[in-house]
């Protein structure tokens, strides 16, 4: 796959910054964060896991995904993350190097780690429901 190519993606990883959330002045909110995510393997001589290599990702989300993160997501959480993969070649005169990034189609927390509570965002009639329309009803309710 050449660097301009676009695929879709599944990483299971580590929030390494603290998101940043941002809304533009056309009203689209938007959140980002580093995501670290290892190799690990089984080392029978010592009889524990290996981090054999992390890849780094720039994770961004939009709209919904992004305002939900954004009170969702924090530093250090355990997360799974699938959305289109994005590499690009970079150079700003000074130094150049590839990044790595993933537009987030879904974000939710890794449960092999932890728990987690899931609250339904609730949308008014306007937009029936629909979570890409940015009129909605930001009521919660806890799911049982």
């Amino acid at each position: 796959m050449s660097a301009n190519e676009n695929s879709t993606i599944t990483i299971q990883g580590l929030v390494a910054t603290t998101p940043r959330h941002i809304i533009t002045r056309e009203d689209l909110a938007i959140t980002s964060f580093r995501l670290a995510s290892h190799t690990k393997i089984w080392d029978r001589h010592s009889a524990r896991w290996i981090t054999k290599d992390t890849n780094w990702f720039t994770i961004t989300a939009f709209g919904q995904l992004a305002i939900n993160a954004n009170t969702s997501i924090a530093k250090g959480d355990r997360v799974v993350v699938s959305g289109v993969l994005r590499v690009r070649d970079w150079d700003n005169g000074e130094r150049a190097g590839t990044s790595v990034e993933v537009e987030a189609s879904s974000i939710g927390h890794d449960l092999v780690w932890g728990t987690s509570t899931f609250v339904r965002v609730s949308y008014n009639e306007d937009n029936e429901g629909n979570p890409d329309d940015e009129k909605m009803d930001l009521t919660s309710e806890v799911l049982d």
